[in-house]
């Protein structure tokens, strides 16, 4: 089975590490979905930011939002912006310093921020990313007020232009390192969830949903 394939472009292509470079939309969503956490990288007054947020994937387009008076949100409406998203999946050791690395995946997407205006599909936005986290739980809150909806600025962009990276495995030595009398190997990372904390202000007798302890990134 076959996935589409992403063309690659000038600023996509991988100059080094060609090996590790992933063009399959597939490969792609899967390390969007597998956290929320992203940087989306703009100018402001020239000079390059970078803004860590919250994403979510709709089909074939990335979804991040923030507060309408954000700096951040307003420089990357209707400009060029780039969203990445890295997992660290655990530290390689190897037998030399320069032959350390990392194990890991990456997503870098270029693209045009596009502001969502249409109030009835920012509510619809923002209910789907709550309720991909959290499924049953939008139907639990109060609704959100005009206000809210005002304050609150939805940015889109399709993906595209985009690649992945990857890194698996163990170390990669120089031939003859492997006789020196050094350990070696992958100390894998997790990220893992605690036991829910409830909010001191919580009535009393109100029991943890099921879905906050079903929350499980892939």
């Amino acid at each position: 089975m076959t996935t589409e394939q992403l063309e690659q472009t000038p600023r996509t292509r991988l100059r080094r590490s060609h090996k590790r470079g992933d063009f399959d939309r597939e490969t792609i969503n899967s390390i969007l979905d597998a956290t929320s956490l992203c940087h989306v990288g703009y100018l402001v007054d020239g000079k390059p930011a970078v803004t860590p947020t919250i994403h979510w994937r709709e089909g074939d387009h990335i979804y991040w939002h923030g507060s309408s008076a954000s700096r951040a949100l307003k420089n990357s409406n209707g400009h060029d912006v780039c969203l990445t998203v890295s997992l660290l999946d655990g530290m390689v050791l190897a037998r030399s310093a320069m032959h350390h690395s990392a194990n890991y995946r990456s997503v870098m997407i270029y693209g045009h921020g596009t502001k969502v205006t249409d109030v009835d599909e920012k509510k619809e936005k923002l209910r789907t990313f709550l309720e991909q986290l959290f499924p049953g739980r939008w139907d639990m809150l109060r609704p959100m007020t005009d206000q809210e909806l005002k304050a609150t600025m939805i940015l889109g962009m399709p993906i595209e232009e985009a690649s992945a990276k990857v890194r698996t495995g163990g170390p990669i030595d120089d031939e003859e390192d492997y006789e020196l009398p050094i350990w070696a190997g992958v100390l894998p990372l997790v990220h893992a969830m605690k036991r829910p904390e409830a909010d001191p202000r919580n009535l009393k007798g109100l029991a943890i949903p099921d879905h906050v302890f079903s929350f499980a990134r892939p």
